[in-house]
């Protein structure tokens, strides 16, 4: 892509009314502009990012035997009403409709929806195990919306559902899930700092388990057992200051940002809709549920907690939005500016993904800063002073090399 193409400008300056880091800086990067308090648009650069991360997660999800849906974000009071949430869901958005009167939610999560609707194909213990996820955008009345991505009024989440037979089958897939949890994370570059940690079931089960990532800029605290290899969320840590699955009590404490989510539902929401399937013996039974939950826009925004420093963002290849980000200084220079094309459709040959600064109206300082501050892994110079060769230097890195066409993309 042509850097010159870009509707979008970079800031010098981070807006005043953010406080969050990932704010800050993907506001002042392109890649994402504030609308209100908790809710933000994506811009071109931003999703791509966000596609990124949404391929990575639809690949595990799809790995887990998950079928890709899409439901409704306006969903009608008469389903909060039967499991008693319509009242008590502190951040429900509700409204009337001026025309038909009917009351509505925008929907903050999809229980409500989703087990009404496998009702309608889950009728024997043959059509069970089912698993149904989406990514869609959630809608969430925060009393404070704040540190930009990281807690917002409308948001994406994937949320995915099993439906199961026994508990069995259900414990069986949760540590399923757990596995491709871990692989997700460590596929977006978080993986060696976000913890397994026990949190508060309510009133499903004993335990639900979070995904925790380490960053000051969490909200959250948890404590570590460096045993196990798990944490435990402050809300259920008690006096005792123990570790729930091995017993250690020299647990190390930490802030965290909660990247994900997994509960045991049980019959909590086939109950109230009448979920049921009739087993070997033609006797009916509650459908076993369980959910698991991934937010992409506070992931988005825990990466950019974890990877920056003072010049801007640093963005793991994975999900950054292009791997190369080409530098042409000599704009002016006919010899050089061909070489650079020229370059350019080489990487584009050879599928690597190119960002190319060609504006001619910026200077070569100002195209450094801009690099730092969008934050693509591979930074690439053309420029008079190279002798027909390509300065390489990754985003992460201080020291650059001379590298001649076949070098690098061999290297990319």
């Amino acid at each position: 892509m042509l850097q010159s193409d870009l509707f979008t400008k970079t800031r010098r300056e981070a807006p005043k009314d953010e406080e969050a880091i990932n704010a800050q800086l993907l506001i002042r990067a392109g890649f994402i502009d504030k609308l209100q308090a908790g809710v933000y648009t994506f811009l071109p650069l931003g999703l791509r990012v966000f596609k990124k991360i949404e391929n990575i997660i639809r690949k595990e999800m799809e790995a887990l035997g998950g079928q890709e849906i899409l439901m409704p974000s306006l969903q009608p009071k008469s389903s909060w009403t039967q499991t008693g949430r319509w009242e008590t869901y502190d951040s429900l958005f509700r409204f009337i409709s001026h025309y038909s009167k009917i009351e509505y939610a925008l929907g903050p999560t999809h229980e409500e929806i989703i087990s009404p609707l496998l009702g309608k194909f889950i009728f024997s213990y043959k059509d069970l195990p089912k698993y149904a996820f989406q990514i869609q955008n959630k809608f969430r009345d925060e009393k404070r919306a704040k540190s930009g991505l990281l807690r917002g009024r409308e948001f994406f989440m994937k949320d995915l559902y099993s439906f199961h037979k026994d508990e069995a089958d259900m414990d069986k897939y949760y540590e399923k899930a757990k596995k491709s949890y871990d692989k997700i994370f460590k596929a977006v570059g978080l993986g060696k700092l976000t913890y397994l940690t026990f949190a508060s079931g309510g009133t499903f089960s004993k335990y639900s388990h979070e995904f925790q990532t380490l960053t000051p800029a969490g909200e959250d605290i948890i404590f570590i057992c460096d045993k196990c290899k798990i944490a435990v969320n402050k809300e259920i840590i008690g006096e005792q200051n123990v570790c729930p699955q091995c017993g250690n009590k020299n647990l190390k404490q930490e802030k965290a940002v909660e990247v994900g989510n997994i509960f045991k539902l049980k019959t909590k929401y086939s109950t109230p809709f009448n979920l049921k399937y009739k087993d070997e013996k033609g006797a009916g039974k509650d459908v076993i549920m369980g959910c698991y939950g991934i937010g992409l826009n506070r992931l988005m925004g825990t990466i950019v907690e974890v990877y920056h420093d003072e010049k801007g963002i640093i963005w793991p290849e994975s999900v950054a939005p292009f791997k190369a980000h080409l530098l042409n200084l000599a704009v002016n220079n006919k010899k050089i500016t061909a070489f650079a094309d020229k370059i350019y459709n080489s990487l584009q040959k050879a599928g690597v993904e190119v960002l190319y600064d060609d504006r001619n109206d910026i200077s070569a300082g100002e195209k450094f800063k801009d690099a730092d501050l969008i934050g693509i892994p591979y930074r690439l110079v053309i420029s008079e002073k190279a002798g027909g060769k390509i300065e390489i230097k990754k985003r992460n890195e201080n020291k650059a090399k001379l590298v001649d066409e076949k070098e690098l993309i061999k290297i990319l």
